[in-house]
């Protein structure tokens, strides 16, 4: 067998340079979840980071930049855990469960990264919001289109795929965020069982009924 070509090490400087940006990412993550990406400023991140303005103007353009990379990071990395765990669902029930339950888990003890992700999502739905912040949410519906798309088993327009994408990621969004602020000293999973149930239940229903009359999720795709 050939052997694997080893990854080539570092320099100090490199090092260096790579510690100052997950420093500054990091500062940024704090004061976004303390302050909301439209209040923090760049001052903000690099006096939490301690460092010069110039260090964060060598590192990111501006702090849409910033922004952008962070949030580029946490639905990458996102998305990689509801394919590990949803690809091969195919009943809708469990489907819509077992995306909540990797949202959960993804999230708890991430706070500042779910708060990034709460606050990009109603960046999507103002007028002027963070030029680029869309393409990695965008990626994350696509990824939550294409696993419902295979269970519902019916060809449905893209429109209304997408309405129900976003029902959905909004309906995980909006649980995760009641249940860790209702219950932050709790098992926010165990304790709100039957709440997640029953809305589970409801979404499955509102996406069964979106489907032509006699259709169902468990139904053969239709051309």
């Amino acid at each position: 067998m050939p052997r694997k070509k080893k990854k080539p090490q570092l320099t100090r400087q490199q090092r260096r340079v790579s510690a100052t940006r997950q420093k500054l990412l990091e500062a940024a993550r704090n004061v976004f979840t303390e302050k909301g990406l439209d209040a923090a400023t760049i001052a903000d991140i690099t006096e939490r980071a301690d460092v010069g303005k110039g260090t964060f103007y060598y590192h990111f353009q501006d702090r849409e930049g910033i922004i952008n990379e962070l949030m580029r990071d946490v639905l990458g990395e996102l998305v990689a855990a509801i394919e590990s765990k949803c690809e091969q669902i195919s009943d809708l029930t469990e489907l819509l469960d077992t995306m909540i339950g990797v949202h959960i888990e993804f999230f708890s003890g991430r706070w500042e990264d779910f708060v990034l992700y709460f606050q990009g999502r109603g960046d999507l739905h103002l007028k002027e919001g963070y030029a680029g912040i869309e393409t990695p949410f965008l990626q994350y519906l696509e990824t939550v289109e294409r696993l419902l798309d295979a269970v519902i088993q019916y060809r449905l327009p893209k429109t209304v795929l997408r309405r129900i994408a976003c029902a959905a990621t909004g309906f995980v969004s909006g649980y995760y965020s009641f249940a860790v602020i209702a219950y932050e000293d709790e098992d926010v999973d165990k304790t709100l069982a039957s709440l997640r149930g029953a809305l589970v239940a409801g979404l499955a229903r509102f996406i069964s009924e979106a489907l032509p009359p006699d259709r169902s999720a468990a139904g053969g795709r239709s051309g």
